[in-house]
């Protein structure tokens, strides 16, 4: 009789190599930045997170205890700028602000003009990438 594999299963696999789980995460960032889906970036969080060494390992490195960490990462709340950092940094990647190719911004010329920053639209594009190695 055949054995089946989950999804899941084959996904946990797949994202086990660094490079596929950092694009992974890099996909799942940018559908986050197109339509907002917070829970689908929290879910490739987990999973990438499984695929390189679970919760526990997780937490050695951050200094979150595993049980905070498991928390944050299954509340369907947006996570904040700063244990992103610490979660990313923990496998050796990091956030990163590069320019949309499409799109120009002169919004240093809007902002000497006085348009209100807080109203102007978002330009900015986020991506992760893996920290040089030391």
């Amino acid at each position: 009789m055949r054995k089946y594999r989950t999804w899941h299963k084959v996904l946990v696999e797949q994202l086990a190599d660094r490079e596929e789980a950092l694009d992974y995460l890099q996909f799942a960032l940018e559908k986050y930045q197109a339509d907002g889906d917070m829970l689908l970036f929290l879910r490739a969080l987990r999973t990438v997170i499984e695929a390189q060494g679970e919760i526990t390992q997780l937490a050695m490195k951050t200094g979150i205890t595993p049980e905070s960490l498991s928390k944050i990462l299954s509340s369907e709340d947006a996570l904040r700028i700063d244990t992103i950092e610490i979660i990313l940094n923990a496998f050796g990647w990091r956030l990163s602000i590069e320019p949309l190719k499409h799109v120009e911004s002169n919004l240093g010329h809007q902002n000497r003009e006085g348009t209100d920053l807080d109203t102007a639209e978002e330009t900015g594009s986020a991506q992760l990438v893996e920290s040089p190695s030391s």
